[in-house]
């Protein structure tokens, strides 16, 4: 067998990862550029989150399978490609529809990329090893979401917030002949897909995200027709009921396999991810509307204000990735989590509309980069750590699954209360403030109704924070773990007992490589 070297692999998907992932929060600070270009409201805007999201994360309980069948570096090579032409057409966009369906495509390359990256490590890591992977794998996702606001704001004020998908061209083509050449040919195996059950969960979150953010604009009752806010999201939990119902009854291959919940530590780390995912994106539209409406800032000042959690986050990702192999998951994942809720509420107590205090921002913004460096890697250890090769790419599918699902809930529950804050504090409503919001900074006389409403918004994801920081208290310790060899990643080669890992010679396809 050839030697394979596993890190310049993982560092070759990581480019696009982080690419991915920067377009998940870069958006944000560009929502009053994109408002005052395309003529749209704050409604409209955050669905240019929403609908990347949606398409992002309902489809990465198939697409983790894709990876299995196909083959991880096939299907991230086709996600990147979709990703990338997506990028080109969302900065050629012309009306906010336009771009909110662009970026509906450029989520369905997302989808199809991101659990490739995570079931290359589980496959392709030794378990004792796989804790420094995993925490550079974290602290691509901690940093992404802090470079993206910074990047956004560096580019809408020089170039236009067409930039900040522009640059995803030369990126793109540069990860996809990094992946191409580095990446190896894994092992396939045969799986049937679950249509069914994907229909039933695209209907099933379609209709509660849609109903959580725009309920706010229709005052919680009639949409159109008979068709009401609570009804849609009614419809929407029975057909998740449905979903859940039809994996633990069909016979054929479960889109969702709930066998992989019977691990303790992977039940908690999805359900910790998911309240990540919600914390995270919930967090940042409230500060750039503070930071640009109320404060004046522009889109690039306000995104350095985010400046030390990234420092901070990236400099200690070494540290983090050191101690996820040593230190009881339970002890990093909940300290941090515990850091990332308070940070928030420090942020609450400090949002007045007082340009002159800005600076004391500065120290829960680099508090924050403590917490994300605490928080990803722990968890993405944890839930993986036990997975048997033959559920890499479903296991990986469900973990990035629950955290993009919690992600487009957070952006739909943080428009709903955010438009619900605005219309309680400040003078003329939300309606108000929408018009404020496209003309730049606020008259001084809106600023302080404004500023509350964003800072109690915050209260959402840091209350989500500290929840989720109850669950990784019942983290159990690691099992432990049969010596891993270079044969764990092709059962029924030299060396490794058929069926060891969960797999059967017969899945394995007839002309699969192996690595090199």
């Amino acid at each position: 067998m050839s030697s394979y070297r596993p890190w310049p692999a993982l560092w070759a998907l990581v480019v696009g990862f982080f690419m991915i992932l920067v377009d998940t929060t870069i958006v944000s600070i560009a929502n009053p550029a994109i408002m005052a270009g395309l003529d749209a409201d704050i409604s409209q805007a955050i669905w240019v989150t929403s609908a990347y999201l949606l398409t992002y994360a309902v489809p990465l309980l198939i697409t983790g399978r894709l990876g299995d069948r196909f083959g991880p570096r096939r299907v991230y090579l086709a996600g990147l490609t979709v990703f990338t032409l997506a990028s080109l057409w969302c900065g050629l966009s012309t009306s906010i529809e336009m771009l909110i369906a662009a970026r509906a495509v450029q989520g369905l390359g997302a989808s199809l990329l991101t659990p490739q990256t995570m079931a290359v490590i589980t496959r392709t890591f030794p378990p004792n090893d796989r804790g420094k992977a995993m925490s550079l794998w974290g602290a691509t996702a901690a940093v992404a979401t802090l470079v993206g606001p910074i990047l956004g704001g560096v580019l809408v004020d020089s170039l236009g917030w067409q930039w900040i998908f522009f640059v995803n061209v030369p990126v793109g083509v540069v990860g996809f002949v990094l992946a191409s050449r580095l990446v190896p040919k894994l092992e396939t195996h045969a799986h049937r897909f679950d249509l069914p059950g994907v229909v039933l969960w695209a209907v099933a979150m379609s209709c509660i995200v849609f109903a959580i953010q725009e309920g706010e604009r229709y005052d919680w009752g009639t949409m159109w027709g008979p068709v009401t806010v609570p009804g849609l999201i009614i419809v929407g939990l029975v057909f998740l009921g449905g979903f859940l119902w039809w994996q633990s009854a069909t016979k054929g291959e479960a889109l969702l396999p709930l066998r992989l919940f019977g691990d303790r530590n992977f039940s908690l780390a999805n359900t910790a991810i998911a309240a990540v995912g919600l914390t995270v994106t919930s967090q940042s539209l409230p500060l750039v509307f503070y930071y640009q409406l109320v404060l004046g800032f522009s889109p690039t000042r306000a995104a350095l204000q985010l400046v030390p959690m990234a420092v901070v986050s990236g400099s200690l990702a070494p540290l983090a990735g050191h101690l996820v192999d040593r230190v009881h998951p339970r002890i990093l994942a909940t300290f941090g989590l515990v850091v990332m809720a308070g940070t928030l509420f420090w942020y609450s107590a400090w949002m007045v509309p007082d340009e002159a205090l800005w600076w004391r921002l500065l120290f829960p913004s680099a508090l924050m980069g403590v917490a994300g460096a605490f928080t990803y890697g722990p968890l993405s250890t944890t839930a993986t750590y036990n997975l048997p090769v033959a559920d890499a790419g479903a296991g990986a599918g469900v973990y990035n699954s629950v955290r993009q699902v919690g992600a487009v809930l957070g952006s739909a529950a943080i428009a709903a209360l955010m438009e619900s804050q605005l219309a309680t504090h400040l003078p003329g409503g939300a309606a108000a403030g929408e018009a404020a919001e496209a003309t730049g900074r606020l008259p001084a006389v809106l600023q302080a109704g404004f500023a509350q409403a964003m800072a109690n918004s915050l209260v959402l994801p840091a209350g989500v924070a500290l929840l989720a920081a109850g669950f990784t208290l019942f983290f159990a310790a690691r099992q432990a773990r049969a010596p891993w060899t270079a044969a764990n990643l092709h059962p029924g080669q030299p060396g490794s007992a058929p069926g060891a890992l969960g797999l059967e010679p017969s899945n394995a396809s007839a002309d699969s490589e192996v690595p090199r």
